[in-house]
């Protein structure tokens, strides 16, 4: 297998198949990058910046209050598999039920998530905006929430078809999005911009 340098990939010189890459998914120690299956490769993504992480923690917390009932929403590092699409995605904020976090595997059922967010990067954003558009609608996740860090816009896609999603609406950071059921609620996307300036090292 070899391992690109710009955005790495992992390929081989013969095909594999899905379960094939998921147990090499399951070997794979590679501190800094998280790794997803995309269109039959292995993809691995940088660290994100720092302040993504204010970012997800702003969404968490205005969502948590609507959860439905025995169901939880977190941060990664968590492999979502979608079998029929041959893909597994690490979504950057998943809400699942509870009861999906009782096992042992490495593996998530893509079908149990409510709701997957995803921060685009500049490496990742063509697959967030492309790929996992489609994957998530036909595995018929109801709602994703895509924030594109780098023109600074939040979208929402829900009513889930066999094409992707029927439904979606833009807005940009600073202004609300409604963010439909199970959900009902609306999120403030204000402190989702890049930071103007970095603070000054200790």
């Amino acid at each position: 297998m070899t391992l690109m340098t710009e955005r790495p990939t992992i390929s081989g010189t013969e095909p594999h198949s899905f379960e094939d890459l998921l147990n090499t998914l399951d070997e794979l120690d590679v501190p800094g990058y998280r790794a997803e299956i995309i269109r039959g490769s292995i993809v691995l993504s940088p660290w994100s910046k720092s302040y993504y992480e204010d970012v997800m923690e702003l969404v968490c917390d205005q969502l948590r209050s609507h959860l439905p009932e025995d169901h939880r929403i977190s941060i990664g590092p968590f492999l979502y598999v979608f079998p029929g699409d041959e893909r597994a995605y690490g979504p950057d904020i998943h809400v699942t039920p509870r009861r999906i976090s009782r096992t042992t595997s490495n593996r998530r059922d893509g079908e149990a998530l409510l709701l997957a967010c995803e921060l685009t990067s500049s490496s990742t954003r063509d697959d967030d905006l492309t790929d996992k558009v489609t994957v998530y609608g036909r595995a018929g996740v109801p709602v994703y929430l895509l924030l594109d860090m780098q023109e600074e816009l939040a979208t929402v896609f829900w009513n889930p078809s066999a094409k992707g999603y029927e439904s979606r609406d833009t807005r940009p950071f600073g202004e609300k999005l409604s963010i439909p059921a199970p959900f009902d609620c609306t999120l403030d996307t204000t402190g989702f911009q890049a930071p103007a300036t970095n603070p000054p090292a200790p």
